[in-house]
């Protein structure tokens, strides 16, 4: 009888520790962090956060941003690979940290980010416009805007910092319109700095997102003359597309996307990107992205981000091969 109930006491100790270590399995079990690049108040920060309070209500525990700002992107992305790869320690980034970073500025990494990040999906893209001021400027479209810039140094444009992605969008759309020689006029006031030197004349074009442009285009202080979009919008039917005038792949759809440590499990990963896909279609979250002119576009699959991401990667590589601009913190 004594071996008996030894027996049917280590049976109930293991039901109880495999009861366990299945409650310790189901992921997630505790709050999870998103750490974001960028300080409070950003595009990127929003989306992180809208994103991360459907999760919340999709898989029952916390996603909680924390915004580790600076060095290009670089301290959020380290700590993010440096955490344990299990799920917990999750970075929302965008397209200049997370695709434009690790092609210029690599030596400054610790990482191999190619080797060391995944993506777990796409979240947002951002149309943009190519814009020109209408103050002693009357440029009506593309073709107007290539010849006026045929003449070395006139033509003025606006970015928002050397190395920033509106700098190398101009600089290569100069490349591909017949290595135009125009100014760059730098404004690290960000995109209302540069709108506001195109409504006093100061810088004459630049390609800026449509959301930071809609009130002086309505204003009638500046021109769209050409959309980075995936097609024309319907407010905007008779701006053309830059694949349609012949500029494909000129310009930047900029993109909010979720990364993981690369080492993390599978199953963690696809949990995380059912939850992300779920978050974006939910009604909430749709009509904060919507209303700011957001494009929701969660990746298929984590194979499909992994390809996705990988295409981001090789573009940014053509493009800082043929345009060569020294980036500046």
């Amino acid at each position: 009888m004594r071996r008996i109930g030894l027996t049917l006491a280590a049976l109930a100790a293991l039901a109880v520790g495999t009861a366990a270590a299945s409650a310790q399995d189901k992921f997630p079990s505790k709050p999870v962090k998103m750490l974001v690049p960028y300080a409070p108040g950003g595009a990127t920060d929003i989306v992180a956060r809208i994103v991360g309070e459907q999760m919340r209500r999709i898989l029952g525990q916390s996603f909680v941003v924390e915004n580790k700002p600076g060095a290009f992107g670089i301290i959020a992305i380290e700590e993010m690979v440096r955490a344990r790869s299990d799920g917990y320690t999750l970075q929302v980034g965008n397209i200049s940290t997370n695709a434009i970073t690790p092609v210029i500025v690599p030596e400054k990494m610790k990482i191999n980010y190619e080797r060391d990040v995944a993506a777990v999906t796409n979240l947002i893209d951002v149309p943009a416009f190519l814009v020109v001021t209408t103050t002693n400027f009357a440029i009506k479209d593309v073709r107007e805007l290539i010849d006026y810039a045929k003449n070395p140094g006139k033509l003025r444009y606006g970015t928002v910092g050397v190395g920033s992605y509106p700098h190398y969008d101009f600089a290569y759309f100069a490349k591909r319109a017949g290595d135009l020689d125009a100014v760059a006029i730098h404004n690290k006031a960000g995109a209302s700095g540069v709108i506001n030197d195109m409504v006093t004349g100061d810088t004459q074009a630049a390609f800026l997102n449509v959301a930071s442009t809609a009130a002086q285009i309505r204003a009638g202080k500046i021109k769209p003359i050409a959309i980075v979009n995936h097609r024309r919008l319907p407010d905007y039917p008779d701006v053309p597309t830059m694949q349609e005038l012949g500029f494909a792949g000129v310009g930047t759809i900029a993109w909010n996307a979720m990364f993981a440590p690369a080492s993390t499990p599978r199953a963690v990963l696809d949990t995380l990107h059912k939850a992300a896909t779920e978050a974006l279609a939910a009604p909430a979250a749709k009509e904060a992205l919507t209303k700011q002119n957001f494009n929701i576009v969660p990746s298929k699959s984590v194979d499909e981000a992994k390809t996705w991401l990988t295409g981001e990667i090789a573009a940014w590589k053509k493009i800082t091969a043929e345009v060569k601009i020294e980036a500046a913190e």
